[in-house]
């Protein structure tokens, strides 16, 4: 972290402040979705949450908190924007002793030589993105659930969800910190641990000269595809459209975890998985595929599987496996699972599995390839409860 002072310039004046950055008193009622002006408990209900929530009054300027982590305001400004924050200008008052003491937590690591400040900077981006998203979904589905068990408007729902936040803060707080624990054990597990006994499992069918080779992950990707999803989300209201986004999301959440599978991620009307084994991949492919498919409410899904290597990097998977999935879904029909060729040779002679040769075809990219369809044999599959 520099100590020099040759960054402290104003910042581009641009209207980018979120609402935890602006003084309560100051937020109209369109910030909140209001259709009404605001009562005194309602701005006292703000006040109240805004102040638990920070950690104490705003008293600090960018140059005063970079004053007290000892180092540049660019320095200090990096660290802010790292975890997802707007440019400040460097005399406005917005922050408090608890924001300088997490910052300054950053700092140390880098001063400790514990992390070098590029890593540092990344780490604290993977926390402010990672906690952006939780904490919209959070609200989000506490506003839906008021708007469903007493029959609320949306600004009524966001109003009472203000409410209800400080008798449920703790409890949060609790449960973040516990899963955060847990899902760093896990992951030390899946990305540390069992690497190269996958690499070596990988090696079946393989020449080295795959475009993969290099990568340092064997994993199963997989990518289910809702079918005609835009089209029909052309045709639902707000709240139809919601509904369904967080059934197919639940519904793919749940069988990738039960088959011990990682969900990468969910853009929309499609997710990405991996899994450590083949068998894992396929199995969770097979199940999404079907439970899509027999779904009164969702539409079909293409499903796609590849054994192969990858990159993990920024929470998220590169590498030609990846974009090989992502092909062969596009290439599926709804209601059925592809997988390309060294996936089919990997699970051909497990009873478990049945797989129908497709007819070759022409992928940008990849050239032409052999996919193959893959069905269910003997045994039941990924159960759900």
């Amino acid at each position: 972290m520099s100590n020099d002072s040759a960054g402290d310039k104003t910042t581009d004046s641009r209207p980018t402040r979120p609402l935890d950055m602006v003084h309560p008193d100051s937020r109209s009622s369109a910030d909140l979705g209001e259709a009404e002006p605001f009562t005194e408990s309602w701005t006292q209900a703000i006040k109240v949450l805004d102040e638990e929530l920070i950690g104490g009054p705003r008293l600090l300027t960018p140059r005063d908190v970079a004053k007290e982590l000892g180092v540049s305001v660019v320095s200090a400004r990096k660290i802010w924007r790292a975890m997802g924050f707007p440019n400040i200008k460097a005399d406005e008052k917005v922050f408090t002793k608890q924001d300088v003491a997490a910052m300054a937590t950053i700092v140390e690591l880098v001063r400790e030589d514990v992390l070098n400040e590029e890593t540092a900077i990344s780490i604290a981006r993977s926390i402010g993105q990672m906690t952006d998203r939780m904490v919209v979904w959070q609200i989000e589905a506490l506003v839906e659930d008021k708007m469903s068990a007493e029959g609320l408007s949306d600004p009524e729902a966001r109003r009472e969800v203000v409410r209800l936040l400080p008798s449920v803060i703790e409890s949060l707080e609790d449960v973040v910190t516990y899963s955060y624990r847990r899902q760093l054990n896990s992951a030390l597990q899946r990305l540390t641990v069992r690497v190269e006994a996958g690499l070596a499992a990988s090696e079946e069918g393989r020449d080295g000269t795959e475009d993969d080779t290099p990568l340092p992950l064997a994993r199963a990707v997989g990518f289910a595809d809702m079918v005609s999803y835009t089209a029909l989300s052309r045709t639902m209201s707000e709240r139809t459209l919601a509904q369904m986004v967080q059934r197919f999301e639940q519904t793919c959440a749940e069988i990738i975890a039960v088959g011990g599978g990682h969900l990468v991620k969910t853009v929309g009307d499609e997710v990405l998985f991996n899994a450590e084994t083949p068998e894992a991949g396929a199995d969770i492919a097979l199940a999404l595929s079907q439970a899509l498919s027999e779904d009164p409410v969702l539409p079909s899904a293409r499903v796609s599987v590849v054994w192969g290597r990858v990159l993990s990097r920024l929470g998220d998977i590169y590498g030609p496996t990846v974009n090989l999935a992502a092909r062969l879904t596009a290439l599926a029909d709804p209601g059925t699972v592809l997988v390309d060729q060294l996936t089919a040779n990997v699970l051909a002679d497990d009873e478990r599995y049945i797989l129908i040769p497709q007819p070759p075809q022409s992928v940008r990219g990849f050239g032409l390839i052999n996919p193959s369809m893959l069905l269910r044999g003997a045994g039941d599959g990924i159960e759900v409860d």
